[in-house]
């Protein structure tokens, strides 16, 4: 009978792994580095650090950046910072980091409906990220298109704003596209009354089943409104 990994790893376990690619790697640095915040290990009852391997890859990260690019600790744990926010470091000193979006062809598939996004963006960043002017911005704001949560833009209000930022130069305005809210905040509507009903049932299975049907839904609804546009634009010919 096989025996499942554990979880966590202890300090020394750390240390084991990472001194074949890091050889001046020290238990006193790994502490170092946690005072520094760049890592934040969890701790047993007994005050002994359990880390994962998401903390391992951080640390091979911040060594490698020390080592092999010369970065200062600040500048790793800026990085660090956009990477937990969904960002891509810059390998240019001065400019910002760009966010990452998961397409498929350039197109929306279902798994972008998830509910929890790992992007945040400050404002400056969503505003260099999108092209959006912050006149352009506030308008959107206004019309709810648009919304801040807690001191971060996630992934929905960047695509949203690159979106308007491309239709922009073809004169179309943040004003012009609240019926566009509308249609969607009725799609919305629509996909809840399909999976309410699921959420309410018991079992384990429910809430995962609730999910895809949203997923899938999401995506054919906005199928259905290309499919609907582009059939009205043939008609206008």
């Amino acid at each position: 009978m096989s025996v499942p990994a554990r979880a966590y790893l202890s300090i020394g376990e750390v240390l084991t792994k990472l001194r074949g690619e890091f050889s001046d790697i020290t238990i006193s640095k790994i502490r170092f580095l946690e005072s520094e915040g760049l890592i934040d290990p969890q701790r047993t009852p007994s005050g002994y650090r359990k880390f994962t391997s998401v903390d391992l890859e951080r640390l091979r990260y911040v060594l490698s950046a020390q080592r092999d690019q010369y970065l200062p600790l600040r500048v790793i744990k800026e990085n660090l910072d956009a990477m937990d926010r969904g960002l891509t470091p810059s390998t240019t000193p001065g400019f910002a980091a760009a966010p990452r979006l998961a397409t498929i062809d350039g197109e929306f598939a279902p798994s972008n409906f998830v509910q929890d996004s790992q992007l945040r963006l400050s404002r400056e960043e969503l505003l260099q990220s999108s092209g959006l002017r912050e006149a352009q911005l506030v308008e959107l704001e206004s019309f709810g298109l648009v919304t801040i949560k807690g001191r971060y833009f996630d992934a929905d209000a960047l695509a949203v704003s690159r979106s308007v930022a491309e239709m922009a130069a073809f004169g179309i305005e943040p004003r012009h596209l609240r019926s566009f809210k509308t249609a969607a905040d009725r799609e919305v509507g629509l996909v809840e009354q399909v999976i309410t009903p699921l959420l309410r049932q018991k079992g384990s299975e429910s809430a995962a089943r609730a999910e895809e049907v949203q997923r899938e839904l999401a995506s054919l609804s906005i199928r259905l409104h290309a499919a609907l546009v582009a059939s009205g634009l043939h008609r206008a010919k």
